[in-house]
């Protein structure tokens, strides 16, 4: 069965073979075979990218540069180009390779120490066949620097010979290998791995070393690579372990390491030649770093070293020429020169110490970095392998070699673990730096011999165009303390997003010190003392003021950041520039309050304070020319002014809750320089300034609109109830919602104010409020209007003959637009209107609690009479007496508006009482109640009128509201009963006998205000009938006892009998007992009345009353005065004869 493969292959060759046989391709012959066709062609091997190209773009087709196409991207990986970019598979194994690793791989850093070399070294150049090698030699020059600074250049002197990176690994693994070995710990061969816990390192090592040849190799050639790396490494062991038998002294440097290797390791050891020849020429470079650049080196011993590694370079003559016995006499020789240079003691005294230790400490630290790298997992850069310190323990044997100590150890690995995660972002890399960091800073050399030592090993490196010679560790304090430094005066770009980072970086960046210039120039790196960097106010003046740059770099880069885009995104998002840049920078400012202050408050106590004030400047800056222009509220004021004063001390007054005034005061004392002091006071007075007249001019603005809109909402209002559960009217919403949202603009414009604006508002409140109540008061009719004609005051007497033609009271008609105002005027329609009523009241409650709250939240205007003299405490002094003010300006506004809605609620109750009882059951009620005689006319065929129209109120009125309308019409009910009883007129006549009826009548109407209970309460009823009770119980008296007390009240009467000049009629006073008199069915009473008053016989009247008519009569004008208990006054005295008169003259009044 045909594979996939074979499929593929033949489907891929008819493909090009139809594309290549179109007429638009068009082929050139080959040089090998010029006539050839595509039919003659392997397919196989034309590029199919390269074919499509040439269709693409109309080209012929060459089938040489396809084929040569072909192989050449056969020797590349394959690519994918998907939606979510290029990607590629690995010609390696990737179970052998195992999972790749979890970041991007490390840039290539141009300027690298192990490339500064400005000796000759030779490059291999491989041709013919496999024993006819040629090598040409070239001279290395030095590159150009990289213009930024590389960081992680510690600026050892450089390497003469050019050693790679590879070639440290590489030498570094064979050092360790050795000085394991010598030290006598046993070493396990590359298939008994598993068994020593160092396995994972040193193949993690190895893997690094051969790195960049694994990724060069086919997927052929992988199996044999790794075979040859394996046997390799098992070489190298087993020499290594028979050059220590040989080996009699117990100390080993790395001369004696490669001299050794040469000397046992040959090219027979080697699968493949061009390896061996790299090894080798990196052992020659090792010697010559070592030994020829040697200082003190002699003449003759230099040139002995130059000659003996120029054979050992010469492939031909090492290796196919010179026998055994002449290499190892050339290796003998430098051997020689190794030992002599090995002999020499070192400068410090120090146990094991070489001279190498000094001569080559610039590759010994390069050697023992690369050691120290080989920690990390291979596929996991930011994680040690789990050997790791069983792995540092081994490391440390090469310390003798390498010129290490403990000091040196704990710089070198710190700095390690800084680049690792500086390349990985592992947070617990710099932890773990910033302990070795302390150990170094805590380590305390005795004899002071190290330090000697350590300060000899001296670094170049170059600061703002100045050299500077440094020893190990400060150059690697240095170079940590310029990475801290680019990475924290930004700390607002490189942190916001990793918090924890920015603590250990800043807690780092202390340990290192900072660097400093003095006034000469000089160089130094402040460091501070492990018991310094433990105390929380530990800092001198001079890491202080570092902090502060910091902070205030940070803020700057920040702010720069957001004010280049401003103008571009202001135009997207329609909105002004400052008012944009001033919400980005209460964001920086939020950040920089909650998030970095917290921290940076652990070495600087002002760290906030320094970044207000900060904020407040540059912002300041930029809203001082637009403060210029500014004349009254316009849009782009009402976003500019909000944000500019806000955004400076948002995060201060969330994080300690102080008001803004506080706030702006403790800046300006806290501020440092003139120019600071200039903005902060700025920002606290101008504001204010500008906003409080053109707030003022706004809120004069609003109180003509309110008013418009408010007199409009009156002007349509129909007074229906808006449903059946909101039962008050649409205007008075409308009302109150212009209202709201004028105080919603109010405290939305977020700008400073003062009472005065305060004022201004709630002037206007009161205004819109009491011109609607005004308009709902002035619909109303004086009750004068609702009461019937008042007929004259008569005799009773039974005429035999009837008159002919009787004499009529005189009326006068009602005016037309009194009639209409009461037509219109409906129970239902006066029901809304105290539903509305009560609705304002309801509302205002809410309406005030609305505004204090608002109130409390805006911020104080700097026109508080602020200067920057006034204390704190006279700020609180002055806000307490302002509360007090506020307090009593709500207050006042506001009970004012209550005391009139609950006038205007009276008002109208009492109108509806007397406008249902007087108007609307007139005929039923007033004109029917007793009129002929009481047995045909009594009240309970009158009730039910009432008892429906109570009823009809009760299903419209507000329930807090019930009582008080019920009780007003209980009120008028019993004032109509009384009217009908002393002003019914000659049509009402009462006898003895009549008088149980009429008490029957009057419990009757008091029972139905009572409702069983339901009602009003009886006690409150009964006090409102007491007056009707008395007017019974007169009637109730004998006549020459009426007359008696009717003597007696004359000679009280000094003036007329009109109640509107003498006040209230009281029970016993003339007026009373002269209509009781008139209405009683009894002949000495008539008898009495023509005697004394010549009043005429109710029987020549006619009292038919006119309903479009009203009256003028003193009793109804006191019905109209009278109070709720009808207590009458009168004043003064006069003789009976006066009264006489005055009654003469009020019978023929008939308007009020």
């Amino acid at each position: 069965m045909e594979s996939l493969l074979q499929r593929y292959r033949r489907d891929r060759r008819k493909l090009l073979d139809f594309i290549l046989s179109s007429a638009s391709i068009h082929q050139i012959p080959t040089s090998s075979a010029p006539t050839a066709n595509v039919s003659d062609s392997d397919l196989d091997v034309v590029s199919a990218d390269y074919v499509l190209d040439c269709l693409k773009s109309g080209g012929v087709v060459d089938i040489s540069e396809a084929t040569k196409r072909y192989y050449e991207e056969s020797a590349r990986p394959v690519m994918i180009h998907s939606q979510l970019g290029d990607s590629y598979f690995l010609s390696s194994d990737p179970d052998l390779a195992e999972s790749p690793p979890r970041r991007l791989p490390p840039r290539i850093h141009v300027n690298q120490s192990s490339n500064h070399s400005s000796s000759s070294s030779e490059n291999i150049a491989m041709s013919g066949d496999g024993h006819d090698l040629k090598y040409t030699t070239t001279t290395s020059t030095p590159l150009k620097p990289v213009e930024n600074l590389n960081i992680f250049s510690l600026g050892l002197p450089i390497l003469n010979t050019g050693l790679s990176d590879d070639d440290l690994r590489e030498s570094a693994y064979e050092i360790m290998l050795a000085s394991i070995v010598f030290s006598g710990v046993q070493v396990y061969t590359v298939q008994d791995r598993k068994k020593e816990k160092s396995s994972k390192f040193l193949s993690g090592f190895k893997g690094k070393m051969d790195k960049a040849h694994l990724q060069s190799q086919s997927l052929g050639r992988h199996s044999e690579l790794i075979d040859t790396i394996r046997v390799m490494d098992l070489c190298m062991r087993q020499k290594l372990m028979q050059f220590a038998t040989r080996k009699l002294c117990d100390r080993i440097d790395i001369p004696q390491i490669s001299l050794g290797l040469l000397n046992s390791i040959f090219k027979s050891d080697f699968v493949h030649e061009k390896s061996y020849m790299q090894w080798k020429y990196r052992q020659a470079n090792i010697l010559e770093e070592v030994l020829y650049f040697f200082v003190n080196l002699k003449t003759a011993e230099r040139l002995t070293i130059k000659s003996s590694l120029a054979k050992i370079r010469n492939t031909k003559e090492w290796d196919f020429i010179m026998p055994p016995s002449e290499r190892a006499e050339v290796l003998l020789a430098m051997k020689e020169v190794a030992s002599k240079l090995a002999s020499v003691p070192g400068q410090f005294g120090i146990h094991d110490e070489t001279c190498y230790w000094t001569a080559g400490y610039h590759l010994n630290i390069r050697i023992y970095e690369k050691l120290l790298f080989g920690m990390f997992d291979v596929l996991d850069e930011g994680q040690l392998i789990e050997e790791a310190d069983e792995i540092l323990m081994l490391i440390k044997l090469t310390w003798s070699s390498l010129g290490i100590n403990q000091r040196m150890h704990n710089v070198l690995y710190g700095w390690v673990l800084f680049q690792q995660f500086v390349g990985t972002d592992e947070a617990t890399l710099l932890e773990y730096a910033i302990l070795e960091v302390q150990q170094v800073l805590s380590t305390e050399d005795i004899d002071g011999k190290e330090e000697q030592y350590m300060n000899s090993l001296v670094c170049s490196r170059v600061f703002n165009g100045k050299e500077k010679k440094l020893s190990l560790v400060e150059a690697i304090f240095f170079s940590m303390s310029i990475w801290c430094d680019s990475k924290l005066l930004d700390y607002h770009l490189h942190f916001s997003k990793k918090l924890d980072n920015f603590k250990t970086v800043m807690t780092l960046a202390l340990a290192v010190g900072f660097i400093t210039s003095s006034e000469g120039g000089e160089i130094k790196v402040k460091k501070f003392s492990y018991l310094q960097l433990t105390k929380t106010n530990g800092l001198d003046e001079i890491a202080a003021k570092k902090l502060q740059t910091y902070i205030q770099k940070s803020i700057e880069a920040a702010y720069s950041r957001v004010a280049a885009t401003m103008d571009l995104e202001s135009k997207l998002e329609r909105t002004h520039p400052l008012a944009l840049l001033a919400n980005e920078l209460r964001l920086i400012a939020n950040r920089e309050l909650t998030v970095f202050c917290p921290i940076l408050r652990h070495w600087c106590p002002e760290a906030g304070m320094i970044s207000a004030m900060l904020l407040n400047q540059l912002y300041g800056e930029r809203l001082k020319p637009f403060l210029k222009g500014v004349t009254s509220l316009s849009e782009d004021v009402k976003l500019v002014l909000p944000a500019a004063d806000i955004f400076p001390v948002l995060g201060i007054s969330v994080k300690y809750g102080l008001d803004n005034m506080k706030i702006r005061l403790e800046l300006y004392s806290k501020s440092t320089s003139k120019k600071m002091k200039l903005f902060v006071l700025f920002l606290c007075v101008q504001i204010g300034e500008i906003s409080r007249p053109i707030i003022l001019d706004w809120v004069i603005a609003q109180h003509g609109r309110i008013l418009e809109w408010t007199g409009r909402a009156f002007d349509l209002e129909d007074w229906e109830p808006l449903s059946s559960q909101q039962r008050q009217a649409v205007s008075v919403v409308e009302v109150f919602r212009i209202v709201e949202e004028t105080v919603d603009q109010f405290f939305g414009l977020n700008l400073p104010m003062d009472i005065t604006h305060l004022q201004a508002l709630l002037s206007v409140i009161f205004h819109s409020l009491d011109t609607y109540l005004q308009k709902v008061i002035s619909e109303l009719v004086e009750k004068s209007y609702l009461f019937p004609s008042t007929p004259s005051l008569t005799r009773y007497k039974e005429m035999v003959i009837p008159i002919a033609k009787k004499k009529l009271v005189e009326s006068t008609p009602l005016d037309e637009k009194v009639n209409n105002k009461l037509n219109e005027l409906t129970i239902s329609k006066l029901c809304v209107r105290l539903n509305t009523l009560q609705y304002i009241q309801k509302q205002m409650r809410t309406l005030e609690d609305g505004i204090r709250k608002s109130w409390a939240l805006v911020r104080p205007s700097a026109n508080q009479r602020w200067t920057k003299e006034e204390s704190l405490e006279n700020l609180e002094e002055s806000s307490m007496m302002s509360s007090e003010s506020i307090d009593e300006l709500f207050s006042t506004t506001f009970n004012i508006i209550r005391d009139t809605a609950t006038d205007a609620i009276n008002k109208i109750c009492d109108f509806i009482g007397t406008k249902v009882v007087f108007w609307d059951l007139r005929d039923s009620f007033l004109f029917r109640l007793y009129r002929g005689n009481v047995e045909d006319a009594r009240l309970d065929s009158i009730l039910p009128h009432v008892d429906t129209v109570l009823d009809q109120i009760c299903d419209l009125i507000d329930d807090a509201l019930r009582d008080l309308v019920v009780l007003s019409i209980c009120k008028a009910a019993l004032e109509a009963f009384v009217w009908v009883l002393l002003d019914g007129g000659p049509s009402r006549a009462f006898s003895d006998s009549d008088i149980p009826m009429m008490e029957d009548d009057l419990n009757m109407l008091k029972d139905l205000f009572v409702a069983d209970g339901e009602g009003l309460p009886r006690s409150l009823v009964q006090k409102k009938a007491e007056f009707a009770e008395q007017i019974l119980s007169l009637f109730a008296l004998q006549t020459g006892t009426v007359i008696q007390m009717l003597m007696t009240a004359s000679e009280h009467i000094s003036t007329g009998l009109d109640s509107r000049k003498h006040g209230r009629l009281c029970l016993g006073d003339a007026q009373t007992l002269v209509r009781v008199l008139c209405h009683k069915k009894d002949r000495e009473a008539s008898k009495f009345l023509k005697r004394q008053y010549q009043l005429p016989m109710s029987s020549e009247y006619d009292d038919t009353p006119s309903k479009d008519s009203t009256l003028r009569s003193p009793l109804i004008s006191d019905l109209i005065k009278r109070s709720a208990s009808f207590h009458w006054t009168e004043k003064g005295q006069s003789s009976f004869i006066s009264l006489k008169k005055k009654l003469q003259e009020a019978t023929s009044e008939i308007r009020w």
